[in-house]
């Protein structure tokens, strides 16, 4: 039976935790796995009941954190040594740039035979400065160099890693999307509906909006909070949006909303009515979606978009900006109006154009079951995952 060793940068919520929670799960009996993270970030929520819940007790490797700070980063490296050493994997698989970085440093200097990375999002636009986005290009494309196999998660991220970053040859990248346990979604949705709204306050009549994911930089909530407030000017309906998360930019964002004279409220265990609402970390998600009305994405980069598999999985209709792999995780006018990173004014459009028209969202909300039910369900990730190790040790 081969062995993997799994690295991930820390389990924080998002499609990575569940990507190496599904593949640590469900490759066996076929493929023995390790799974090790690292410290998740104080501006994040603790994602681990994901792995928990399906009886995996991960390693946790404490230095292993999201800032790069040497000394931290080299003992991350000596104790993934230490892991290769003592487990022998016949396969070290990493997920994201930290874990990539030193998980495959590690694999290499311990000479294991199959080393595959897996990009979720990458670094190299709307993250960092100039200069530090550079160095970053040039460390990924020396590990990509020894690397056995890349993953990308859509055909834009592979055609972003490979032909516009110039980070490996294409014939080295292996398109393969994320999965998810999508049956939630769908199940009991009324009455999850009813409580949502009834813990917010959601009168029938009001229609709501919504944003899911952390409250930092790339995910662009300027933009939200845009758009909100020019639907409000200009809509005949009654609105309410939520922002759904936490993170660093919180208070900049709250200052953003007073600025737009948005009134706002944050979570509390009854939280009054507002035109905005921040109601932190909501773990169970399928309880919120069933709540809201249309789902929006605003970010600058993104890899898989969660929230918008999800959205689409609950049948939500979504507006979205159209960057990384968002493209090819929804049906564009289909199941989602995508408007262009800087075009504020057509995002705008597009959301008041659903927010006027309940046909229209039922008409997007419909087909969105259909669309990822088989393309993003964990049971094909699976699949994909295993031809591929399989390919790589028989050619080894």
């Amino acid at each position: 039976m081969p062995k993997i060793l799994r690295i991930i940068n820390r389990f924080n919520l998002g499609g990575p935790t569940y990507n190496v929670a599904y593949l640590t799960k469900y490759l066996a009996p076929e493929f023995e796995t390790l799974l090790v993270g690292g410290m998740k970030d104080e501006t994040e929520a603790s994602s681990d009941y994901i792995v928990k819940k399906i009886g995996i007790a991960p390693v946790i490797i404490p230095s292993m954190k999201r800032s790069i700070n040497p000394f931290n980063d080299f003992e991350a490296y000596r104790q993934l040594r230490k892991l290769i050493k003592d487990f022998k994997p016949d396969i070290v698989h990493t997920h994201a740039a930290k874990a990539g970085t030193l998980g495959r440093l590690a694999a290499f200097s311990c000479n294991v035979p199959v080393v595959v990375h897996t990009f979720h999002g990458h670094v190299f636009h709307s993250y960092f400065g100039a200069f530090k986005t550079s160095a970053f290009k040039v460390i990924e494309r020396q590990l990509a160099k020894r690397t056995s196999a890349i993953i990308a998660i859509s055909e834009k991220q592979k055609d972003e890693v490979a032909r516009i970053h110039n980070i490996a040859p294409e014939k080295k990248i292996k398109v393969i999307p994320l999965g998810f346990d999508l049956d939630r979604f769908r199940d009991n949705m009324e009455e999850k509906r009813a409580s949502f709204r009834k813990q917010y306050n959601i009168d029938d009549d009001e229609i709501a909006i919504g944003i899911i994911g952390r409250l930092v930089p790339v995910k662009n909530h300027t933009l939200f909070l845009q758009v909100i407030h020019h639907v409000l000017n200009n809509s005949s309906k009654k609105v309410r949006a939520f922002i759904i998360g936490d993170g660093e930019e919180k208070q900049r964002i709250i200052e953003q909303a007073k600025a737009l004279k948005l009134n706002y409220t944050e979570e509390t265990q009854n939280p009054p009515k507002a035109i905005l609402t921040f109601t932190s970390w909501i773990k169970d998600v399928d309880w919120a979606l069933a709540g809201l009305d249309i789902v929006c994405l605003t970010s600058f980069n993104e890899g898989t978009p969660v929230s918008l598999i999800e959205a689409q999985a609950a049948n939500k209709p979504i507006v979205s900006t159209n960057v990384g792999g968002i493209e090819n995780s929804v049906l564009k006018d289909q199941t989602a109006f995508l408007a262009e990173l800087n075009d504020a004014h057509t995002y705008s459009k597009h959301l008041l154009k659903l927010v006027e028209n309940a046909d229209l969202r039922q008409q997007f909300g419909s087909k969105g079951w259909d669309f990822v039910k088989e393309k993003f369900h964990y049971t094909r990730l699976i699949k994909d995952m295993a031809n591929l190790y399989t390919s790589i040790l028989n050619n080894n």
